[in-house]
């Protein structure tokens, strides 16, 4: 049984249901106050409480995959190589576009996405295809699942040498790329907008910024710690770049988010406009601070308070250039604490950066609210991203497969909100 498995943790349930059961039953027979009968009900109440824990982790893990595997709970994590890249050679079968063992991305197990719903199917050049892979930073040394949905284009034969657009998803925390895939909708957003006409072919990568489980780092190099900004601004676009036909061109590059998530999409934008040019933040934070979930983020000494600032995207726009990136931030205007912030948000940013806002009237912090977002959110995000005009060298062989307000469904435009150029 796999550590994520629905199996599992019905398993557990069902033993920590035995061991209350046994628990009543033989509670009266150790009653008497002798040593052995006290240290047989400790013994008791010991062993239910753990199997319920015991249970309740299983299905937290199972939900926002802390991790993946026994091997990763037990410390034996993953040792691919990743020194050397190598691109298979397709043939625009269908087959997978991940490449071969030593690149860095590898095919991962489907367990996980065999839970999603409403994934294509069938014959990809007509309905597209979503991955499950690992990516592996060269840089960091990181090993984080991923999901990826290519377009159908990706796998006709009329774009065989063209490279596509990139909008990189990110969970929040805790979060896994299974809440992307089955309760934000990324990919099946993204193709019923492609399919009618409403967004150009994208390919979308779906991946967790937990990277070190179940650290919350905050896409935060973290001194003498995990390093995940240069996990998703360096080793993540390196890795895809290396397998698929992805644009080499930051104009073609965006990234998104909900919650923490979402901070992590404004903080990578701003932080790197030369890797992603656009962000789109649903509930994001404005700055990052050190949190029990997160440990000392930013380390001591004279570099912490710099450290900090650079976090800080409100200090960042008052003290630093704009950078010339454009950002979509939503947040609800009841049912959510940060509206007065994404407010001054708005108002701080000028120009060449640029910034829309979904503000829809109410909704909270959660799933409901961000899919109601989304489709508003990834067609202008479609907007924004070229459409790469490189393409594959014909001596290569083709990677085959390998303030105004952007309105939500079902929510009204906010004349407040406006594009700043």
């Amino acid at each position: 049984m796999g550590l994520t498995s629905e199996t599992t943790v019905y398993v557990m349930a069902a033993v920590a249901v035995v061991c209350v059961a046994l628990l009543v039953w033989v509670w009266p027979r150790l009653a008497k106050p002798t040593v052995r009968q006290v240290l047989g009900r400790l013994t008791a109440i010991g062993v239910t409480q753990v199997t319920i824990i015991a249970a309740f982790a299983c299905w937290l893990n199972s939900s926002y995959q802390f991790f993946g595997s026994w091997d990763e709970l037990f410390g034996n994590t993953d040792t691919a190589p990743v020194g050397v890249t190598q691109a298979a050679d397709h043939n625009g079968d269908g087959a997978t576009g991940v490449s071969v063992k030593g690149a860095l991305v590898q095919p991962a197990s489907d367990e996980q996405l065999n839970r999603v719903s409403g994934l294509p199917t069938g014959n990809p050049a007509v309905n597209g295809k979503v991955e499950s892979v690992k990516v592996i930073g060269r840089r960091t040394g990181v090993v984080d699942p991923a999901f990826v949905y290519l377009p159908p284009q990706y796998f006709q034969k009329a774009y065989a040498r063209q490279r596509f657009p990139v909008v990189v998803a990110l969970s929040g925390y805790p979060g896994s790329i299974f809440n992307l895939a089955q309760y934000l909708r990324v990919s099946q957003t993204a193709g019923q907008l492609q399919r009618s006409g409403q967004m150009q072919p994208t390919i979308m990568v779906m991946i967790r910024p937990t990277i070190a489980p179940p650290r919350d780092t905050e896409c935060v190099n973290v001194p003498g710690g995990p390093q995940t900004e240069t996990f998703l601004a360096k080793d993540l676009p390196q890795a895809l770049k290396s397998a698929y036909r992805v644009g080499h061109d930051a104009s073609a590059w965006g990234v998104m988010g909900y919650s923490s998530g979402g901070t992590c999409a404004l903080q990578l934008t701003m932080r790197n406009p030369h890797v992603y040019t656009t962000a789109a933040a649903l509930s994001p934070d404005y700055r990052i601070k050190d949190d029990p979930t997160t440990g000392n983020l930013f380390g001591s000494g004279l570099g912490r308070v710099n450290r900090v600032n650079g976090h800080d995207l409100m200090w960042r726009l008052k003290h630093l250039p704009a950078p010339q990136v454009s950002v979509l931030v939503a947040e609800s205007k009841h049912g959510e604490r940060g509206y007065p912030q994404t407010l001054a948000f708005i108002k701080a940013v000028k120009a060449p950066m640029r910034v829309v806002s979904i503000l829809p009237d109410s909704g909270s912090h959660n799933f409901p609210t961000w899919v109601r977002e989304m489709p508003g959110a990834l067609k202008w995000m479609n907007q924004q991203l070229t459409f790469p005009q490189d393409v594959v060298p014909r001596h290569l062989p083709a990677k085959k497969k390998g303030h105004s307000t952007v309105r939500a469904e079902g929510t009204e435009p906010t004349p407040t909100a406006r594009t700043r150029k």
